[in-house]
């Protein structure tokens, strides 16, 4: 294909302070009741006021809504969008990371159609979504899925997960202010930072790379590359915080339009069968992925070495790309996410079914630069357990 289908979120403020543009756009809505979808531990530690209070102290009549988990179940999702239905809302507000804001988009979209959530699920659904929904803004408070800036919303089924999607998910305004991040614990920032690294790297790998997500790509990898550890280790670190959610912001809108690929169809199953968090599933499965595909995309993988800090010089184009394998996995290691399946108490005996599960996810699978069968998707889990980077021979 010599042109790209490029699509992007209708508004976005990203920076330090931007919070403050959140009453005046609110106000171009002229909403009557507001739904704020949001994590209970959020509203504990008070994140949530400085959301909910502004709005208030204009007038806005606020609905709290926090029975939000991480990796949402069906039945969750279920229960919010009945709650939007029947609450007469004529805006939605979701504050969080990509559990509350994917839900927040569910609730805005399908209070508007009729059926259950499972209807519009993309694997097994049966309904299409035709209708655009209620206004909805989405302020994240991590810097990792990139929520706010795509049209999907992620949901765990019993083993697996699945998907709905649909241009109507898009947030009418996305207000990324790293100043909302500051009190993100350590392990969060490093699972969502690595989760972002990996929307950037797989959207740079991916067949439906463009020229704009290639830079789009490359500056987040770039930015996170340089920040991640300091935000984990200092999170306090305004410049790090800043550089963490403008890399995370760029990777959503690299990944968004490029797609993933490998990594996340494994990390499915992960979050689905043993409750991972995304950002782990993710992080635990990168290096072992890109190893085992490498050879397959040997320059891009140099790029992503440049990108990270390193230097290609004097080496092999095979050389550095398998440099670059040893550079992610020492920066997993940096920021304490475990470097193996075992370490993460799943038994070799699940293996089979992980992959059975994995492979299901084509629509993810067919962005790879290299095929994966369910013999290589074993294999893949299989060193990812051990610990062992295993290539296609």
């Amino acid at each position: 294909m010599s042109f790209s289908k490029l699509v992007f979120t209708p508004l976005s403020y990203v920076g330090w302070g931007s919070l403050e543009q959140l009453v005046p756009e609110v106000q171009n809505y002229q909403p009557n009741k507001i739904l704020v979808v949001t994590d209970p531990l959020l509203v504990k530690m008070g994140i949530v006021e400085q959301v909910t209070s502004p709005l208030e102290g204009s007038g806005y009549e606020i609905t709290l809504y926090t029975e939000v988990v991480p990796e949402p179940p069906l039945q969750t999702s279920e229960k919010l969008v009945s709650f939007t239905r029947e609450g007469q809302f004529d805006m939605v507000i979701g504050i969080g990371g990509g559990s509350a804001l994917d839900l927040a988009k569910l609730a805005a979209v399908l209070a508007v159609h009729e059926g259950e959530v499972a209807d519009y699920l993309h694997l097994s659904g049966t309904k299409k979504i035709d209708k655009r929904g209620l206004p909805k803004i989405l302020i994240p408070t991590t810097s990792g899925t990139g929520s706010e800036v795509t049209n999907i919303s992620v949901l765990s089924l019993e083993t697996t997960k699945d998907v709905i999607s649909h241009d109507y998910l898009l947030a009418d305004v996305a207000i990324v202010d790293p100043k909302l991040t500051i009190s993100v614990p350590p392990k969060v920032t490093a699972a969502t930072g690595v989760d972002a690294l990996t929307h950037a790297i797989e959207a740079y790998v991916s067949v439906h790379a463009s020229p704009v997500t290639d830079g789009l790509s490359l500056q987040a990898i770039r930015l996170i590359g340089r920040s991640l550890q300091m935000a984990v280790h200092n999170g306090e670190d305004k410049q790090a915080r800043i550089d963490m959610s403008n890399g995370s912001y760029l990777a959503g809108l690299a990944f968004f339009n490029a797609g993933v690929a490998g990594v996340h169809a494994l990390a499915y199953p992960l979050g689905g069968q043993f409750h991972l968090s995304h950002g782990e599933s993710n992080a635990v499965l990168l290096p072992y992925v890109l190893a085992y595909i490498r050879r397959s995309c040997p320059k891009r993988m140099v790029d992503i070495l440049e990108a990270l800090g390193g230097t290609a010089f004097s080496l092999s184009t095979e050389e550095a790309s398998y440099i670059c394998v040893e550079t992610l996995r020492n920066l997993i290691d940096e920021v304490g996410i475990p470097s193996k399946l075992a370490d993460f108490n799943i038994p070799e005996a699940a293996l089979d079914g992980l992959t059975r599960d994995a492979a299901k996810q084509k629509r993810l699978l067919a962005r790879s630069p290299l095929l994966l069968s369910e013999e290589d998707i074993r294999i893949i889990y299989q060193a990812a357990f051990e610990g062992v980077i295993k290539e296609r021979s």
